[in-house]
């Protein structure tokens, strides 16, 4: 459905792209498009202090990555852009589409998960968990899904953040010095808020996650030996647990003597709750973590900061995991 809305808008940029005539974005400015926060946030330090850079977050209405549908608006801005920064994964098939109708022959396009080459990973079905009703055996032998939430992983933010000042050097050499220091410091410190996550793992005495809720942070868990639980996949449109899943998870929570089910930004709270409600002790707490999906425009002038929010989401894995 996205890839025929997409092909939509397609026809309607030709026209407007022809009618305008204009060169991709303004004279003697640079014009980045991302999808997410956390990579625009990335782009604003790698560019941090530099002249004539404009920066645009697509998905900035709280709608997240697996949900959302470009409009017209956006359709044209990525036309017309000389960098466009996405995530690649399986919700952002539509990109094909408005790439192909670009009218900046010279535009830039950074899929992120292929940047990560070895270091990403599939999607998994992991125990206890409900996978999505609606597949079939001839879905499963389609081509591998990975895992999309790559950027909950500091260690991934490394490897993007090069790539992507190198693709910007690229699109602006003359400024390629400041992006490579700025690049190098903000490196630095994702150095030691990992150093800080891997400390505070080795110091829980805890090593297992449990979500009443979709499950995100596979990557975050794999960087740090976690183990974990949870209801969903983390790219499920599903909502509602079977029986069967809520039962599996609160006897976990029983088994593992866990005092605390996670849910992630945005959930109601509901299959968290419920999950508590099935355990012996009753007296789990709840925590939030925060995935960084669905930041809004109003959060992001609020001062919303991708390291900032690595940090809260820290001292939440301190909480549950001690």
């Amino acid at each position: 459905m996205k890839r025929i809305i997409a092909l939509c808008f397609c026809i309607i940029l030709i026209f407007t792209a022809s009618a305008c005539g204009e060169p991709a974005g303004d004279a003697g400015k640079i014009s980045i498009v991302t999808t997410i926060f956390p990579v625009y946030d990335w782009l604003r330090n790698v560019a941090a202090g530099v002249d004539g850079v404009e920066i645009k977050m697509l998905i900035d209405s709280g709608v997240d990555l697996h949900s959302f549908q470009p409009t017209t608006k956006d359709i044209l801005e990525i036309s017309t852009c000389d960098m466009f920064v996405y995530v690649g994964g399986e919700s952002d098939e539509w990109v094909d589409d408005a790439l192909g109708e670009s009218t900046n022959k010279k535009l830039s396009a950074i899929n992120l998960i292929d940047t990560l080459g070895e270091s990403k990973l599939e999607e998994e079905l992991k125990e206890g968990m409900q996978g999505e009703e609606e597949e079939s055996e001839e879905d499963e032998e389609e081509e591998t899904e990975y895992d999309e939430h790559i950027w909950l992983s500091l260690k991934n933010a490394k490897i993007i953040c090069r790539a992507v000042c190198g693709a910007l050097c690229k699109v602006d050499p003359e400024n390629s010095a400041a992006y490579k220091s700025n690049t190098d410091e903000y490196i630095g410190k994702f150095d030691e808020l990992d150093k800080e996550y891997e400390e505070a793992v080795n110091a829980g005495s805890k090593k297992t996650l449990l979500f009443g809720d979709r499950f995100p942070f596979r990557y975050m868990t794999e960087d740090y030996g976690i183990d974990y639980y949870a209801a969903f996949l983390g790219c499920s449109a599903e909502s509602e647990a079977s029986f069967k899943t809520i039962v599996f998870l609160a006897n976990k929570v029983d088994e593992l003597n866990l005092d605390y089910i996670i849910k992630i930004e945005g959930s109601d709270g509901k299959l968290a709750n419920t999950v508590k409600q099935n355990t012996k002790k009753k007296d789990v707490e709840i925590l939030t973590l925060d995935s960084m999906q669905s930041v809004t425009e109003s959060r992001v002038d609020g001062g919303a900061d991708y390291i900032e929010i690595c940090k809260e989401n820290l001292e939440v894995l301190r909480k549950a995991l001690k």
